[in-house]
């Protein structure tokens, strides 16, 4: 399966662009991909990167495809779907667990839904760390063209599988730790060191 990889935010709350920022000598979007790389189910590795940021990622080595939409995620994902089926998920999250990128793969290819997101007791979802079909892109047409761009809304719309994230090793959880603000790279040293 493809993983696309979401670089198009313009990092307002870390005040530049967190993306590149270095940590343990690389960037923060590296530590991202090299914790896909190690998913068994992980095919091929796409950035969806806005136009500003294109040729810095392109020259990590990795496939790059505009955002040309630029109306938040939604527009990565739809811009990744173009590809087919996708795993997708943030460039600011650099404690993937791969194991938990292949269960969410499997848990995806199993149910054959629109998409197979993770889910909070509470309802919360995480939809920038979950695998979507390439079916789901007219329902993320209908919403864009609305103007409409909650991903969380179009998950909830469509016959989405869920992943019951407090059903799953606690040691998974830090799959969802991103990076937002200057002190969540202190914290992150802190993990990877």
């Amino acid at each position: 399966m493809i993983a696309a990889v979401l670089a198009g935010g313009r990092s307002r709350r870390f005040g530049g662009d967190k993306l590149l920022v270095r940590i343990d000598g690389k960037p923060l979007i590296l530590h991202t991909i090299e914790r896909l790389e190690l998913a068994r189910e992980i095919d091929r590795i796409v950035v969806i990167s806005s136009r500003e940021n294109a040729d810095r990622i392109r020259a990590f080595g990795y496939d790059v495809l505009v955002d040309t939409l630029m109306i938040g995620p939604m527009g990565g994902i739809y811009t990744a779907l173009s590809l087919g089926d996708a795993l997708v998920v943030a460039g600011d999250m650099p404690l993937l667990i791969p194991e938990f990128v292949d269960f969410i793969i499997d848990m995806f290819l199993e149910a054959k839904k629109p998409a197979c997101v993770p889910r909070w007791a509470n309802g919360y979802l995480e939809p920038l760390h979950a695998a979507y079909s390439k079916d789901f892109l007219p329902l993320l047409r209908e919403k864009i063209e609305g103007g409409d761009y909650a991903i969380n809304r179009a998950v909830r719309e469509s016959d989405a599988c869920y992943v019951d994230i407090e059903k799953l090793p606690e040691e998974w959880r830090e799959s969802f730790f991103n990076v937002n603000t200057r002190g969540d790279v202190g914290k992150l040293k802190e993990r990877i060191v």
